[in-house]
Protein backbone atom coordinates (compact mmCIF):
# COMPACT_ATOMS: atom_id res chain seq x y z
CA UNK A 1 0.00 0.00 0.00
CA UNK A 2 1.58 3.12 -0.74
CA UNK A 3 2.40 5.77 2.12
CA UNK A 4 1.98 9.43 0.48
CA UNK A 5 3.50 10.87 3.70
CA UNK A 6 7.00 8.40 3.60
CA UNK A 7 9.17 11.62 2.19
CA UNK A 8 8.00 13.85 4.80
CA UNK A 9 10.53 14.23 8.25
CA UNK A 10 9.24 12.69 11.23
CA UNK A 11 8.86 15.05 14.27
CA UNK A 12 7.70 14.82 18.14
CA UNK A 13 4.26 16.29 16.66
CA UNK A 14 3.99 13.41 13.66
CA UNK A 15 1.97 11.07 13.74
CA UNK A 16 3.47 7.79 15.27
CA UNK A 17 5.11 5.51 13.06
CA UNK A 18 6.14 2.47 14.89
CA UNK A 19 4.21 2.00 18.23
CA UNK A 20 4.70 -0.98 20.82
CA UNK A 21 4.29 -2.18 23.74
CA UNK A 22 5.73 -0.75 27.11
CA UNK A 23 6.65 -3.47 29.27
CA UNK A 24 7.82 -1.35 32.52
CA UNK A 25 10.99 -2.00 33.91
CA UNK A 26 13.08 -0.78 36.57
CA UNK A 27 16.80 -0.80 35.05
CA UNK A 28 16.35 -1.53 30.98
CA UNK A 29 15.32 2.01 29.11
CA UNK A 30 12.48 1.79 26.48
CA UNK A 31 13.97 0.28 23.33
CA UNK A 32 13.18 3.37 21.56
CA UNK A 33 12.22 6.87 22.66
CA UNK A 34 8.37 7.25 22.03
CA UNK A 35 6.37 10.68 21.29
CA UNK A 36 4.30 9.63 23.68
CA UNK A 37 2.59 7.25 26.14
CA UNK A 38 -1.36 5.92 25.15
CA UNK A 39 -2.65 4.54 28.87
CA UNK A 40 -5.24 1.75 27.99
CA UNK A 41 -5.76 0.48 31.64
CA UNK A 42 -5.70 3.58 33.98
CA UNK A 43 -3.24 3.76 37.36
CA UNK A 44 0.07 5.65 37.88
CA UNK A 45 2.98 5.66 35.79
CA UNK A 46 6.52 6.40 37.18
CA UNK A 47 8.89 7.17 34.38
CA UNK A 48 11.83 9.26 33.60
CA UNK A 49 11.84 11.77 30.47
CA UNK A 50 14.91 12.05 28.47
CA UNK A 51 16.13 14.81 29.67
CA UNK A 52 14.88 14.15 33.23
CA UNK A 53 17.48 13.54 36.09
CA UNK A 54 15.00 11.76 38.34
CA UNK A 55 11.67 9.65 37.82
CA UNK A 56 8.28 11.39 38.35
CA UNK A 57 5.00 9.66 38.98
CA UNK A 58 2.10 10.89 36.95
CA UNK A 59 -1.07 9.27 39.07
CA UNK A 60 -4.89 9.03 38.51
CA UNK A 61 -4.36 8.47 34.61
CA UNK A 62 -8.11 7.62 33.28
CA UNK A 63 -8.07 4.47 30.92
CA UNK A 64 -7.88 5.14 27.27
CA UNK A 65 -5.69 8.20 28.26
CA UNK A 66 -2.50 10.00 26.78
CA UNK A 67 0.96 11.02 28.41
CA UNK A 68 2.44 13.73 26.09
CA UNK A 69 6.22 12.84 27.84
CA UNK A 70 9.10 11.27 25.86
CA UNK A 71 10.12 8.96 28.42
CA UNK A 72 13.81 7.12 28.69
CA UNK A 73 12.50 4.62 30.93
CA UNK A 74 9.09 3.30 32.04
CA UNK A 75 9.55 1.93 35.92
CA UNK A 76 7.53 -1.84 37.05
CA UNK A 77 8.02 0.16 40.32
CA UNK A 78 5.33 2.25 41.24
CA UNK A 79 3.75 2.35 37.55
CA UNK A 80 -0.11 0.15 37.80
CA UNK A 81 -1.16 1.52 35.07
CA UNK A 82 -1.42 -1.30 31.87
CA UNK A 83 -2.03 -1.97 28.23
CA UNK A 84 0.48 0.80 27.57
CA UNK A 85 1.20 1.77 24.06
CA UNK A 86 4.44 3.60 23.00
CA UNK A 87 3.38 6.38 20.30
CA UNK A 88 6.81 6.11 18.36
Amino acid sequence: MPDKFQNNADSAMAPAAAPYAIVPDDINPLPQVPKGIYVGTGGTITLRGVAGSEDVTYRNLPDASYVAVRALFVRATGTTATNLIAEA
